[in-house]
């Protein structure tokens, strides 16, 4: 009876095991398998240093004390602190970015695949939101004022427009070392090579002079910007 009943348990705990087990979660866009090592790059994430050699510098980023440069067509800036900026974050699933707002600036729909996000106003007042998944799509929105905060769910596309006269900044928290970003409109009509207008036409149920005048604005001699 003893027996049966540690097997039993034996049995339990192996199957809960299973049922919690999951693939860790990309820290790039894809990872193609190669049989060759010494063609290997990295897994996921960045290689570790030996933490004997940790410095202070390794956890530390002064990017974000001054304001971005706002003067482009969007009115707006993002400064990211992420792994690239601050090696220390590696695999610690965290990351910041500094947002900078001219007047009615605008960070345009974007998504970010790896993250969800929480978004504080530091100054200004800022319209904001995201689109769920199909087949809803709803929009949840809310102008935000200084001090006040709201979260942005992984992969939903959301923005925020600066509504006020005066300059905004905000403070994105976001959780990977690397979030990721793919602006919609930019990635749709600007992508390298180009999407066919064929796709883009009956997608957007567009006349194909306006989808070529779309492309346009997001290529200039044959490079994105």
């Amino acid at each position: 009876m003893v027996v049966n009943t540690l097997a039993y348990i034996a049995l339990l705990a192996v199957a809960f095991s299973l049922a919690s087990a999951s693939d860790p979660s990309p820290l790039q866009d894809f990872c193609v398998a190669v049989n060759d090592t010494n063609a290997a790059v990295f897994v996921n994430g960045k290689f570790c240093q030996d933490p004997k050699l940790a410095t202070p510098n390794d956890f530390s980023f002064s990017g974000l004390r001054l304001p971005g440069n706002t003067s482009n067509q969007l009115g707006s800036i993002v400064t990211l602190a992420d792994v690239a900026e601050i090696p220390g974050l590696n695999t610690l699933g965290i990351s910041l970015a500094r947002v900078d707002y001219a007047p009615y600036g605008l960070n345009p729909p974007h998504t970010h695949p790896r993250a969800s996000e929480i978004l504080t106003v530091l100054e200004g007042t800022l319209y904001v939101g995201f689109i769920t998944s199909n087949p809803d799509n709803r929009l949840i929105s809310k102008v935000l004022y200084k001090g006040d905060l709201f979260v942005f769910p992984q992969g939903l596309i959301h923005f925020q427009l600066n509504v006020g006269t005066t300059n905004a900044v905000a403070i994105a928290s976001l959780g990977s070392q690397n979030p990721g970003v793919i602006t919609i409109a930019r990635a749709v009509f600007g992508s390298n090579p180009a999407i066919s207008a064929d796709v883009l036409t009956k997608a957007f149920q567009l006349d194909k002079d306006v989808v070529a005048n779309l492309q346009s604005k997001f290529w200039t001699d044959n490079h994105i910007y």
